[in-house]
């Protein structure tokens, strides 16, 4: 593995930095996540994704047999890791990242040709329907029904922490068919249009104030059968294959290099802080911590290159990328002291509030996409060869 862009990654990476700064206008790093959505920046969202969409990057990492450019898991890399130090809206998009690989790898012709198309040109926004109340860290444990009754299924239930559901088209969805089988292995993939009768959202609040995740309802909702992805039954084995893939990504280590960055521009702005040496020492070790988690992300995608799957590999970046994001919240608000916690809007609040905003939000971060817990068993288990307890 190279600790260097090749000329061909340095060059395109130039190229996205371009781009970015012609069009992505102003600071985007303290949106709030609910406003991509539906709120004030959701249009200026829709827009700039379709010029993704429309310079090929949105799906570069796609097969050329489906309308990608074929573009290598390290050039994905620098693709999400300069969209995340921009903090540009709609790069990511469980569509093209989740449901179109899903789709790629178990779907018909058919059924690619019914939903490719749209990821391609950013004309639908997609959301993840798997965890619920009492099925997160052991999704297979999900008891989300769905009932063959002639072309359809009937679907009740209840999904939880589902990104983006409020301002969503269609979803994918984790149903159990076989109620008597093991829990592995009576789990089906759907494609879910989010209109369809019976499916209520709400979003839950959070306390940064933020509604980026939801809380969805599904009451007698009737889902054609042409809508069910492989075989009945083993959509458990569907969703594991996307599942490295949202554990891997880069966007969390750059996320936590630009808050470090912001908070040393902030030191060196107050000649006390900057006298006090645990504080350089503290700022340095985080800058430290960037560069390992930046590249264990790109051992992962070097492994991709290589088409290694990287199983417990994915985990470790997860779980370093993740409670690097926790310290740094920590980090900014012993640094920042009691100022740290003033909210965004506020004259006296530190770099506009970013320190207390990054200081509510990380505690989530060990939680979704996989807890901390459960990858640090991936890790024991597959890794380490460690016994099951």
């Amino acid at each position: 593995m190279l600790f260097r862009d090749s000329p061909e990654h340095a060059a395109f990476r130039q190229e996205l930095r371009r781009f970015l700064a012609e069009h992505l206008e102003g600071d985007w790093s303290m949106r709030n996540d609910r406003d991509h959505i539906d709120g004030p920046d959701a249009a200026f969202t829709r827009q700039f994704r379709k010029k993704l969409a429309g310079q090929g990057w949105l799906t570069m990492g796609w097969p050329k047999d489906f309308g990608g450019a074929g573009a290598s898991y390290m050039t994905q890399t620098v693709y999400m890791e300069e969209m995340s130090a921009s903090g540009a809206p709609g790069a990511y998009d469980q569509g093209v990242w989740l449901a179109g690989p899903a789709l790629m790898m178990h779907g018909t012709t058919a059924q690619q040709d019914r939903w490719l198309p749209a990821m391609r040109t950013a004309d639908v926004h997609w959301c993840q329907l798997f965890s619920e109340p009492g099925a997160g860290s052991d999704l297979a444990a999900l008891q989300t029904r769905a009932v063959r009754d002639g072309d359809e299924y009937v679907v009740n239930g209840q999904k939880i922490w589902t990104s983006g559901a409020q301002g969503a088209g269609w979803g994918i969805l984790l149903a159990r068919t076989d109620a008597g089988a093991p829990k592995h292995r009576g789990i089906s993939y759907f494609m879910l249009d989010m209109r369809t009768p019976g499916i209520t959202t709400r979003p839950l609040v959070n306390m940064m104030g933020s509604a980026h995740f939801c809380e969805v309802f599904l009451e007698d909702v009737r889902i054609p059968a042409d809508c069910l992805v492989g075989e009945e039954n083993r959509g458990w084995y569907i969703a594991t294959t996307t599942l490295d893939q949202e554990r891997s990504s880069i966007n969390r280590v750059v996320m936590t290099r630009s808050t470090n960055e912001a908070l040393i521009g902030y030191v060196r702005e107050q000649p006390a802080l900057r006298a006090r040496a645990e504080i350089r020492h503290e700022l340095a070790s985080r800058s430290i911590d960037f560069e390992v988690g930046r590249w264990l992300c790109y051992r992962v995608a070097e492994m991709q290159s290589r088409g290694i799957v990287p199983n417990y590999e994915a985990s470790i970046s997860k779980v370093f990328g993740t409670e690097l994001q926790r310290q740094m919240g920590i980090t900014g608000i012993r640094i920042a002291g009691m100022a740290g916690q003033v909210e965004p809007g506020s004259p006296y609040a530190p770099l506009r509030g970013r320190l207390e905003r990054w200081a509510l939000a990380a505690p989530s971060y060990t939680i979704a996409g996989g807890t901390s817990e459960v990858n640090r068993n991936i890790i024991a288990t597959r890794g380490l060869g460690l016994p099951r307890a």
